[in-house]
This record gives structure tokens, sequence and C-alpha cells, in this order.
């Protein structure tokens, strides 16, 4: 179908398809720089990942150097209409010298900044709290020993500052994501304690002020992870309460609930008492698994939520998964574009109607469009996004991520 037939069938409905597209154009999609590499960095320090992360797969191609991985998100980019951030994690740094987390200074990202800037794209940031000696068990901001806590206190210092510095040089607010893996494998005695370090912790790395036009904190839960079972000392609760205390970003990983938890049904409850919320999307395939996010109804749910509940505004949105048994410049663009296009089904839905329908109780009809909306032409509205954007679609999109493959297919 073309667009035009597209844009009139919608029209049927009430929905302008233009006022859509020129929506999603702004949405701007913070792509995580972790699944180039398999989560692996540029550092010379090594330790455990902690808290459930691993990559598996040896698919050829793995970013390892930050020029590979720049080059790798230039061409991600290019294959990506729309509005694009980079997330970055502090164990990505570029520089010849050697820092420890509690060293790093913004001089140490600063090519990162400079690529940023020559893009016209934004910088997110992340400390890493884990795979470092020092979070070797799977306690870092709640261990019992105080100069761990306090080593770890000063890395996510010097992060929140490097944090603000990106978000002046670039004149965008860089969000400064806070997860860590602290956790128990079996069950604990003393949970309080454990959360006491943590709250006193983040109090001391959180007190320096810093411009909230430059900086953005957010905390992030999880549910448990592989060393981590029986109990995360960061949990939902824990940081939902911090958050709404401190006046915070609460974020919201998909990965990181119970399979049967719906992160769309979250959004609207949380922001009663929140004025911004982070979203990391990925995909867990029976635990946190992070696979690369499909078009799923989970996503659809929540695309649909940040539309209808008007919170497209107060939500960063940003991608966590790493698959290294694909292409991971594919998995980059398949993924990003995929939570693209749930944003795009969102905002071609007919949300008077539906609204009006659920507030007159009048639930057949509600149920009765939704169902029909499924079989609209979306896919004709996506194509004429790209096409707008100069970016390839269908048959043109494969053959361009085969075409890249091939060029890294050779890095050892």
């Amino acid at each position: 179908m073309s667009y035009e037939s597209a844009k009139a069938a919608f029209a049927e409905w009430g929905v302008d398809t233009e006022a859509a597209l020129a929506r999603l154009r702004t949405i701007p999609i913070s792509m995580h720089c972790w699944q180039g590499d398999d989560v692996v960095g540029f550092e010379q320090t090594s330790g455990a990942s902690g808290g459930g992360i691993q990559a598996t797969g040896n698919h050829p191609g793995r970013a390892r150097t930050p020029d590979e991985l720049r080059a790798d998100l230039d061409f991600a980019y290019a294959m990506i209409p729309g509005t694009h951030r980079l997330n970055l994690h502090a164990m990505y740094l570029d520089t010849d010298a050697t820092p420890d987390r509690d060293e790093i200074e913004f001089a140490h990202f600063a090519p990162w900044v400079d690529w940023a800037k020559g893009r016209g794209i934004g910088l997110d940031f992340n400390p890493t709290f884990f795979a470092h000696a020092k979070a070797d068990d799977n306690l870092t901001l709640s261990h019992p020993d105080e100069g761990i806590r306090d080593f770890w206190i000063e890395h996510g210092k010097r992060s929140r500052d490097i944090a603000a510095q990106m978000g002046a040089a670039l004149g965008s607010a860089c969000v400064n994501n806070i997860w860590v893996p602290d956790g128990y494998k079996d069950t604990p005695i003393d949970r309080m304690s454990a959360r006491k370090r943590l709250d006193a912790s983040l109090d001391a790395m959180l007190a320096p002020p810093l411009d909230k036009a430059q900086m953005l904190d957010a905390v992030e839960s999880k549910l448990f992870g592989i060393g981590v079972e029986a109990c995360t000392v960061g949990s939902h609760e824990f940081y939902m309460g911090y958050a709404i205390r401190k006046s915070i970003l609460l974020c919201l990983d998909m990965g990181h609930f119970h399979p049967t938890e719906n992160i769309a049904d979250k959004l609207s409850a949380v922001a009663l008492s929140l004025d911004d919320i982070l979203l990391h999307v990925s995909r867990p395939m029976r635990w946190d698994s992070d696979h690369v996010i499909l078009l799923s109804d989970d996503i659809l749910q929540m695309a649909q939520e940040l539309v209808s509940a008007d919170l497209l505004a107060r939500t960063r949105i940003g991608l966590d998964f790493f698959d290294a048994t694909i292409s991971r410049t594919a998995a980059w663009v398949i993924g990003t574009r995929n939570m693209q296009k749930a944003l795009l089904r969102a905002l071609l839905l007919p949300l008077d109607q539906l609204r009006a329908a659920e507030t007159a109780l009048d639930f057949t009809t509600r149920l009765a469009v939704t169902e029909e909306f499924r079989d609209m032409p979306f896919g004709a509205v996506w194509a004429e996004f790209t096409a707008r954007a100069e970016v390839p679609n269908g048959q043109g999109l494969l053959k361009e991520l085969d075409r890249y493959q091939s060029v890294v297919s050779g890095r050892g």
C-alpha cells in the first residue's frame, strides 16, 4: 500500500499520519554502546562482571577499540531515522592513561564528546560498578568494608561530574544512571544493614549539587541476577522510595522485573510521584537476559502508555540489550527501529475515541477498535518515515546490514 492510501485510511479514523511522523522525529532514543563490544569496555582493569551481566556468543566483528566502536555506531545511526543519543558506560573511556575507577576524569572521555558534537547527538552516562576486583563480592556501595564503599562513592562522584561536563559541552542534559550489582546468592540474615549502607553511600555520592540543565541523576533497580538470586539490595521498592525522596529519575528496566510484570502498568503509577522517568528497553527471556527487543506486545503496550498518558516529554528512552550470537550492528539497528515502530503505532491510535469509550464504560467499542487497528497499514507509514530520512528499508536494509557485517567480520 502507498503512503497516500495509508494516510487516507488513518484519516477515516480521525488520525493524522503527518502529525505522528512529525512527533516521532523529535523523540530521542538513547542507544547503548555496550551492544557493540559485548560489555567488555576499554579499561586495563579486570574483574568478574557481577549481577548477572553476560554476553554470550562469538559472532565475528566485535569492536575492540573506541575507534572501531564509533565506526560501528556511525553505521548503525545511518540506518536509523529520527533523533539519536548514545548511552556510554564509564568503562568505555578513550585515553592512553590507565586510571582506576576512582580516578576517571572528563578528559578520559573527551574524544566521545568531540565525536558526539560532530554528529549532533546527545550523550548519557553510567558509572560502572561491575567488572572490577572491588566488585567481585557482588557488593559495592553496600559493602561492609568502608574502604570499598569509599572507592565506589568516589567513582560515582566522578561519574556525575563527567556527565555534567558532557551535558554542558553538548547543550543537552546528560542522564547519569546508577545501577549496582549488590546482592546475595543465598538468603541473607540482615537485609536492613545492607540497605542502610546503600542509602548512605548514595547520599554521599549525590551530595554535591549539580545543574539539572546539564546532568540528571537516575537510579535503577533489579529483581535478581546470577550470583544475587536471593536478594538484590537495590530492589524496586528501595529505589522507588529513594527517587521520590530525592526528586531524581527512576529507571525502569524491562528486564529487571518478574516475567509477568508489565512496565506499561508501572509508568502512570510512578509518574504521579516522579517528575521524570528513565526507561531501559530490553527483552528478558525467562530472566534478565537482555535479548534484542522485538516489536512484541510488551513493547507496544509500553509505547502506547507513554503516548496515552502523555509521558513522552517526561521519559528518557534508553535501550539495554546485548547479543554476541548475531551481528552486533544489526542488533542495534533492528532493536532501535523496533522501539521507533512501537512509538509510531502508539501515535497512530485513535486515542480520543478509545478514551471516550472507556470513560463511558463502553468496553466493547474499546476492544473492537483496538483489534481493528491491528490490521491498519502501519508499515506504509513507517516506510514513509524511513524514506523521508533517506535510510533504507526492507530488502535495502538487509543488504546494508550484510554489507557492513562483511566489512567488520575480519576483526580478530
